[in-house]
């Protein structure tokens, strides 16, 4: 199956950070600043914004990550996360990633996408259940 998404197409997401995606909060580190795993977060949705509207019965699922967190943001403050296609080879889909606040870049890298079908991919996770009897 072929997707329509071509190289350079972008995704943005904005967000206000609040307490609940501090490192503290989410037990990542001690400080009341925009965790990693919360820019992180907003990086794969502006990905997932990246690629559009799949056909039915297909998703998006994420595969790798490499990002570098450059500097600290606080509660308070709004981030913008930017994801622009950079490859797609089959049903993978490579993203070159940045978000800043209002002072500047606090992070950048890569990210990696395979589209699924649901389906199958639900019956991949059946398979992977360990029973308990």
């Amino acid at each position: 199956m072929s997707y329509d998404i071509e190289i350079g197409r972008e995704g943005s997401l904005e967000a206000q950070v609040d307490q609940t995606m501090t490192a503290a909060a989410i037990g990542s580190g001690a400080v009341d600043g925009l965790s990693t795993p919360s820019m992180i977060a907003l990086m794969e949705a502006a990905a997932i914004r990246a690629l559009g509207d799949l056909p039915d019965g297909q998703a998006s699922v994420g595969t790798h990550v490499d990002v570098r967190h450059l500097a600290p943001t606080p509660v308070g403050m709004k981030v913008v996360a930017r994801a622009v296609v950079s490859e797609v080879e089959g049903r993978r889909v490579l993203f070159t990633l940045t978000a800043h606040d209002a002072a500047g870049l606090i992070g950048e890298g890569t990210h990696g996408r395979y589209i699924v079908r649901l389906d199958g991919f639900a019956e991949r996770l059946r398979e992977r259940v360990v029973s308990s009897t």
